[in-house]
């Protein structure tokens, strides 16, 4: 997976053949390339074996659940974007899939309309990164990150961070403009690319994850701080935490 995708190429793992069907044919006609899969274990072998732009991943299948494989898939590809598939009663499972690294989701059913215009977000950025991987060097250092562009890395430290991609967008949007304050809605255009109300949980599990990943304490976090009525910060460590 990464350096060969296809950059119109999509998997779908849905074990309802007729949600599958209608939703292949309608990315199909806005000119995206679609593989289905009705079955856990052969998603999961799929998504490891092809090149996808994105992966449509349901939670509840037969052989495998949606969470396992959004699990394996992590273990050795952060880049692929992959968009959960879920009823709305698996939202506990669902909170999940976003921690082990999903980038969106969706709850079922869902408009077509609003589906299609997050698949294109995921596949222009997905198709983003790869472009970028290619691009000369060009990093930033600010307190204690150091983020490398081109290899899409982040060292805090001097360490290297583990991040999924949708991490590494949010840590470099707010280590790029310290002190500016975003609100969830801001964030979800700038980082998911749409701006459909009601998806806060994304944001919030990612900002939660991310936290976890750079803070000493993340209850009480001192550079990815909240703005109570707006949103979240960067605070450099020149600033402190205020």
């Amino acid at each position: 997976m990464g350096e060969s995708t296809d950059t119109k190429k999509v998997l779908i793992i849905e074990d309802d053949k007729e949600i599958a069907g209608v939703v292949a044919v309608n990315l199909q006609s806005n000119g995206i390339t679609v593989d289905q899969v009705h079955e856990g274990l052969e998603g999961l072998k799929q998504a490891l074996s092809g090149s996808y732009a994105l992966i449509i991943l349901d939670i509840m299948l037969p052989g495998l659940d949606g969470i396992s494989i959004c699990r394996k898939i992590r273990e050795v590809d952060s880049d692929t974007p992959i968009l959960m598939l879920t009823a709305k009663t698996e939202e506990i499972d669902l909170i999940l899939s976003l921690e082990l690294g999903a980038d969106d989701y969706m709850t079922k059913p869902f408009s077509m309309r609003e589906f299609i215009a997050r698949v294109n977000a995921l596949i222009r950025r997905s198709n983003r990164i790869g472009q970028n991987s290619n691009s000369s060097d060009d990093t930033l250092k600010k307190g204690d990150f150091l983020i490398d562009f081109a290899k899409h890395q982040v060292f805090m430290n001097g360490g290297l961070l583990d991040l999924t991609v949708k991490e590494f967008e949010l840590l470099s949007l707010f280590v790029k403009n310290p002190g500016r304050a975003y609100s969830r809605s801001d964030l979800l255009n700038i980082i998911w690319g749409y701006s459909f109300e009601g998806y806060e949980h994304t944001v919030n599990t990612h900002i939660n994850r991310l936290r976890n990943k750079i803070e000493k304490d993340p209850s009480r976090p001192t550079k990815l701080v909240t703005v109570w009525g707006i949103g979240y910060r960067f605070v450099d460590t020149e600033e402190g935490a205020g």
